[in-house]
């Protein structure tokens, strides 16, 4: 005897709901406090940009709500990867949604700021290019292992999230001055960790092709 009842006349021998657990295991999987958070984030993205821009994008009042949108999806991004990494909660719906959202926020608020004409274009375009560049490369070498992110690239994330957060508000006098530079050291960052990015890319490239031919090299049968 196996133990396992015998299936009913007409019956298919699975346990009850099968389909209906397994979909149920799957949606727990799916809908946990970090996906949750990264879900809320993406949400905030467009109700950052609505806010920043009522009344043509210059009222302290809404700036200071489109501030706070900004805040919280930045603080969820501390929380979520933090949650998922701590608690096993990592899915594949996080590993997409996640950097999406970080570069969604980050991109909508330079973006609306440069188009009210309160940061420069370049400024914009340096940040984004180095993203939409760095993305690229992880897919360029992803089949040779992963970059692990650098205390460089942690002050980097920290610097452009305090400077654009800094330009949101409608700050005057040595506040606003101070954000210049915050902005400043926010590009001199991005710069100098995307050019180390692309060094550690093609290392791990050039390391990668050559244990693939010595691997070759050894599967190859002696002449």
């Amino acid at each position: 005897m196996t133990g396992v009842p015998a299936p009913a006349p007409g019956g298919t021998g699975r346990a009850p709901g099968g389909k209906l657990g397994a979909a149920a295991v799957s949606q727990a999987g799916l809908w946990n406090v970090a996906n949750v958070l990264t879900m809320l984030r993406l949400v905030l993205v467009p109700a950052f940009v609505v806010l920043l821009l009522q009344d043509g994008g210059y009222d302290p009042a809404w700036r200071a709500w489109a501030w706070a949108a900004f805040a919280v999806a930045m603080i969820t991004d501390i929380f979520d990867g933090h949650l998922a990494r701590t608690y096993n909660l990592v899915t594949d719906f996080g590993k997409i949604a996640d950097p999406i959202a970080d570069k969604a926020i980050m991109a909508a608020g330079l973006v609306c700021l440069s188009a009210l004409g309160d940061l420069p274009w370049w400024v914009t375009g340096v940040i984004l290019s180095r993203e939409l560049g760095i993305t690229l490369l992880r897919f360029w070498v992803i089949r040779h292992g992963v970059i692990p992110a650098s205390r460089g690239g942690k002050m980097k994330t920290l610097a452009q999230g305090t400077a654009v957060g800094m330009y949101v508000l409608a700050l005057t006098g040595p506040l606003a001055t101070l954000r210049w530079w915050v902005m400043a050291l926010a590009v001199v960052l991005t710069v100098v960790t995307g050019l180390d990015y692309v060094r550690q890319a093609v290392a791990l490239r050039r390391r990668g092709l050559a244990a693939e031919r010595a691997a070759r090299a050894a599967s190859e049968p002696p002449r």
